[in-house]
């Protein structure tokens, strides 16, 4: 006769809690303290200079949470097309720096950390950022994959067109004559859109991603706000 242990079903172990929803809470709290703290300093401090001192530092921490969420990327793919686009960025700006004739003649400041060949070090990261977030919520609407790559690259030029005066006034880079031209917006749409087109190929998932959509409004509305406050 079994016994009475042997009648009775094995009980299933709980699962573990999923602690993403969590990790993202902690992630938007602390970059919407950061925001915040940069969009009342910037704007509304006599010393706007010791906020600007932090923006590399800001732009380090978005990095890090936003792709620390990119679960569904597959790593080699994911390496090389962060690699590729930072290097690209950044190549573009060195050759539009020197020639002035990419995005208009233009120079960077000093405010944005160390310099190679005059151009920023972190300004590939920031092409890497910009080309990860609007993608990925141009993977979310119902389109073909050149569709999706015309929206995300809309959405990187829209997003330039906030950032342009804030830059400016704050001295990040300067153009020639205090006169942004249309053929920075021209070319940043064809290198924005090439870049768009190589993310769709590379399978890469920002998609997927749910801290994007956050990111992307908490910059858009932190430089609107800004060219708002100084326009």
């Amino acid at each position: 006769m079994p016994q009475p242990d042997q009648l009775t079903p094995p009980v299933a172990a709980p699962a573990a809690p999923d602690a993403t929803p969590r990790r993202l809470r902690v992630a938007q709290f602390v970059l919407l303290l950061f925001y915040v703290t940069g969009f009342v300093g910037l704007g509304f401090s006599q010393d706007p200079g010791f906020y600007l001192q932090f923006m590399p530092l800001t732009l380090l921490l978005t990095a890090a949470l936003l792709l620390g969420f990119d679960r569904h990327s597959p790593a080699p793919n994911f390496g090389w097309f962060a690699l590729t686009v930072m290097l690209v960025g950044f190549g573009v700006e060195v050759a539009g720096v020197q020639t002035s004739a990419i995005f208009g003649s233009y120079s960077y400041g000093t405010t944005m950390g160390p310099r190679l060949w005059q151009v920023p070090v972190i300004i590939g990261l920031n092409w890497l950022l910009l080309t990860y977030m609007a993608g990925g919520l141009a993977q979310r609407l119902p389109l073909p994959g050149f569709g999706r790559a015309l929206v995300a690259a809309l959405l990187m030029v829209g997003m330039d067109a906030c950032i342009e005066p804030v830059a400016v006034h704050f001295g990040w880079w300067t153009w020639l004559a205090d006169v942004i031209p249309l053929q920075n917006f021209k070319a940043w749409f064809a290198l924005s859109l090439i870049l768009q087109v190589y993310l769709n190929r590379s399978h890469v998932q920002p998609g997927r991603n749910p801290l994007v959509p956050f990111v992307y409004m908490l910059q858009l509305l932190f430089f609107f706000g800004l060219g708002w406050l100084i326009g």
